[in-house]
């Protein structure tokens, strides 16, 4: 019996004997919300698995319960025997293929003891898919019926021969268009960490404005790239190889968007490059609770004693560096009660669509806000609230007649499963990312957002103690009355590691359970620093860490009050001290940190985020904000940075073999001049005149300034502005900064990005893990080109600063001044430790550092003599 393909379609052969029955049968919500994909169920009555078409087996797990063959048109067709077998470990399964047989429609694949899977199984139903994002749709399928071997059992046809046959609608979630085009392209993934929540949340965004189905396939398993949940369960690592798919008028801008954002070697802000513990093989059930699903957690070496008695310590690992004293803080939360049984349909979908607007909305409020860590976090979570396989498989247990509540739960908890089998350890900490959503919606549901939660008020200097604890948990919290955090499960990369380093509140996860057994009120000493949590550690102890803190509190009191003043050095020579934010927010914390300025305001975060660019009256009213916030302080604009490690999805880029050497910063630009003109007017017109000052970036000739400058003035012409602005560039590369003296003639100021120019002097990818302990932007060849740009502009009399992470490097400061640099920007919460150390400097001191540094062969001498030279903290390293 032979499968027949008509016109590029395909008729699937039912591989059993047995009784056909719809998805939604399937006791397991992630066949039953059509995760995988779309197709059939059979309750088999015969015993052994017969091939549905011709093909070539793709996957054949060593558990032998499941098979996945592609016919020679592309379908991918998976059929997995019984639900939950994969358990039963290979135990009465015989297969008679292997991986990469060329099978016929018809062929014997598996023989099964149906008996045993019947006794040991949650069902025999046996699912037949359609796999998500292989091109294919069903059109027709046989349903309630009893079906012999080899009797029609599906119609299957490409995803755009089912959209013109009906009026070209487009799938679910994807935007309206004629598919016209394929496109496909293997890569390999740069992300330091794979794919997992916020890379995935990138993908959704830059595909949200481009038509057609878009897939990425790794190995023998494929995703819908619409879907973060679907990109995150593939499971994919740094070095992985991808093939994406696109389908569709954009197909090739898709995949061009896609392929940028894995190979760009982005690393989001926020990300962790600390190792990952690695999480237990458990797997849980359907619908699991919060503690069956937050079980990725790394225990303790057995060595370690873990009884929780006082004077004992509980090793974790750290999360949030710090030191924390306080008194115990338990999080107890309640799981919230979900009917089963809906009010109706029509009911329970408007109520589910009102509790995600909710959430939606509070969450864009957040975002509108929060810092770039947060940003981001929150960016993740409103993809994953829209996320089609989470919001389709909710819809079709509604349509069944589950209750709203009971529907999101179980289309959560069907995802988070799919991701913990993956067996992963990033994946398992994106676990809190859907369990935080779900808590969020099923509030919204209940009407009560502050439910659920035993704690409504933290006493003083609280060390909270909890099993896991949610994103959207912390922030609610008094962050004034937390002192520490201490979670028995949690990984060093998990969003809420992440916002607590953010947040300065030290923090240690994956203390294991002995956590459990300390009491409320029990006096802890949280080292975070030496990745310790000391239970009841004595008075003196205590006492001493307490001491330990205060001096730390009162020199960076001292500091801070001190950086209010202009900073000079101990001879008297003047040295500005400027701030880099990128949000109004981080504004007010430059400002609070006494940084004299912004030496540098990264305008990506209006572009970021939108399906469309922001208008010119949206920019200037965000600079004007920030120039009143910083109290007519220089407030240093760099135009728009997009590209490379930068995408945007409204502005897809040409395919790059290596998008760090293509269209970056002011190249961006040039290619966009239409937007590049409406934020040069939205700048000049920021008041008081004079305080702005526009920053071009990735410049490498003088052509590319010209170009800009008779942009300036055409749109001071238009705007209708007499006063000039003073004009510069970002010394990023080793061209401009050997060009350094014939830039000097077309610009008022130089600023070294010393990130990118470290990457293109030392040929070295700043985003490669291999590489990052060798990336040294105190290198001596770094060191000279940043000599050599100094020296232009002293001849030129033109100011020139660091604005590059070197600059946020305290012990790098001698060596900076020494080689001619007049004003450092560093991250704002830096600026007032930088200030105490500058104001101890001499500029002989300096200049001898510089010329000693300069003589060194290597980055390793070079910093061993910044560590001898630079002013140092003298305090205890751990109590």
């Amino acid at each position: 019996m032979r499968s027949t393909e008509r016109q590029r379609g395909l008729t699937l052969l039912s591989p059993l004997a047995g009784w056909s029955t719809p998805l939604d049968e399937i006791p397991d919500p992630v066949f039953a919300g059509r995760m995988l994909g779309e197709g059939l169920a059979i309750d088999p009555t015969g015993a052994t698995l017969h091939a549905p078409c011709d093909g070539e087996i793709i996957a054949l797990p060593e558990s032998r319960h499941a098979v996945t063959l592609r016919s020679a048109g592309g379908a991918e067709i998976l059929v997995h025997i019984g639900i939950d077998t994969v358990g039963m470990a290979g135990e009465g399964f015989e297969a008679h293929v292997q991986p990469g047989s060329k099978v016929t429609a018809g062929e014997q694949l598996i023989t099964f003891d149906l008996d045993l899977i019947a006794r040991r199984a949650k069902s025999l139903l046996t699912p037949v898919l359609v796999m998500e994002g292989c091109g294919f749709t069903v059109v027709r399928s046989i349903e309630n019926r009893e079906l012999a071997v080899g009797d029609v059992f599906m119609e299957i046809v490409p995803v755009e021969q089912a959209a013109a046959q009906s009026g070209g609608e487009p799938r679910s979630g994807e935007p309206r268009s004629e598919i016209t085009a394929a496109e496909a392209r293997r890569v390999r993934v740069a992300l330091e960490h794979g794919i997992h929540a916020r890379p995935a949340a990138q993908i959704v965004g830059a595909l949200r404005a481009l038509a057609g189905n878009v897939s990425l396939v790794v190995q023998d398993r494929t995703a819908n790239a619409r879907s973060t949940v679907a990109l995150m369960k593939l499971g994919v690592r740094h070095g992985d190889e991808v093939e994406i798919r696109a389908v569709g008028g954009d197909a090739l801008a898709a995949v061009d968007s896609v392929a940028a954002l894995l190979t760009g070697a982005h690393v989001p802000d926020g990300e962790s490059q600390r190792p990952m513990p690695r999480a237990p093989g458990a797997r849980a059930a359907a619908a699991p609770s919060p503690e069956a699903v937050r079980s990725a957690s790394v225990q303790p070496p057995p060595s370690v004693p873990l009884e929780a008695r006082a004077g004992a310590a509980l090793p974790g690992v750290i999360a949030s560096r710090g030191l924390a004293v306080g008194q115990s803080v338990r999080l107890a939360v309640r799981e919230i009660e979900v009917a089963r049984t809906g009010a109706g349909v029509s009911h329970e979908a408007h109520e589910l669509d009102r509790a995600r607007s909710q959430v939606r909305g509070r969450l864009e409020a957040a975002r509108a806000s929060a810092s770039a860590t947060a940003r981001e976090i929150v960016a993740a979570h409103l993809e994953l609230l829209d996320d089609p396989e989470l919001t389709d498989g909710a819809l079709a247990l509604v349509a069944d007649g589950a209750g709203a509540g009971y529907a999101w739960r179980q289309a959560i908890r069907g995802s988070i499963e799919a991701l913990r089998a993956l067996g992963d350890a990033r994946m398992a900490e994106r676990v809190d990312d859907l369990l935080d959503l779900e808590r969020q919606v099923l509030l919204a549901l209940s009407g009560n957002a502050g439910a659920g939660v035993a704690i409504q008020e933290l006493p003083p200097e609280s060390i909270l103690l909890a099993d896991e604890l949610l994103p959207s948990q912390l922030v609610a919290l008094d962050a004034a009355r937390l002192a520490g955090i201490a979670l028995a499960a949690g990984g060093a990369t998990s969003h809420v590691s992440i916002l607590a380093a953010a947040m300065g509140i030290p923090a240690l996860v994956a203390l294991g359970t002995a956590v459990r057994a300390v009491a409320d009120g029990t006096p802890l000493l949280l080292d975070a620093e030496a990745g310790l949590l000391h239970i009841d550690p004595g008075v003196e102890r205590l006492a001493a860490a307490r001491r330990q803190l205060e001096q730390r509190a009162a020199r960076r009191a001292a500091e801070r009050a001190a950086a209010q003043q202009d900073c000079y050095l101990a001879d008297g020579k003047r040295l500005e001290v400027f701030a880099n934010i990128g949000s109004l927010a981080e504004a007010r914390a430059a400002a609070h940190n006494g940084a004299e300025g912004c030496g540098l305001l990264r305008t990506e975060f209006l572009f970021l985020e939108r399906e469309t660019p922001p208008t010119e009256a949206e920019q200037h009213a965000e600079y004007q904000r920030i120039a009143e916030t910083l109290a007519g302080k220089p407030l240093i604009i760099r135009t728009l940075d997009a590209g490379g490690d930068k995408p945007i999805p409204y502005l897809p880029m040409p395919a790059e073999e290596n998008p760090a050497l293509g269209l970056r910063g002011v190249r961006t630009s040039l290619w966009r001049p239409d937007l590049l003109r409406q934020q040069l007017r939205a700048i000049l017109g920021v008041r008081p005149y004079g305080q702005c000052r526009i920053l071009l970036p990735m410049i490498t000739d003088v052509a590319e300034v010209r170009s800009v400058r008779a942009m300036v003035e055409e749109a001071r012409a238009d705007i209708g502005r007499q006063e000039p602005i003073a004009l510069g560039v970002m010394i990023e590369t080793p061209a401009s900064a050997l060009l350094a003296d014939a830039l000097a003639v077309e610009v008022d100021f130089f600023s070294i990005g010393t990130n990118d120019l470290t990457q293109y002097a030392l040929a070295m990818d700043r985003g490669h893990p291999e590489l990052a302990a060798r990336l040294d932007a105190l290198h001596p060849a770094v060191l000279r080109l940043i000599a050599r740009t100094a020296e232009a502009a002293q001849d030129r009399n033109r100011m020139v600063a660091v604005c590059g992470g070197l600059a946020s490097d305290p012990v790098a400061a001698p060596i900076l001044i020494g080689l001619g640099v007049q004003e450092l920007s560093a991250v704002p919460s830096v600026v007032p430790r930088l200030k105490a150390l500058i104001r101890r400097l001499t500029l002989a001191e300096c200049t001898e550092a510089a010329r000693q540094a300069l003589q060194q062969p290597s980055a390793e001498l070079v910093r061993a003599l910044a560590v001898r030279l630079a002013a140092r903290e003298n305090e205890p390293e751990s109590v």
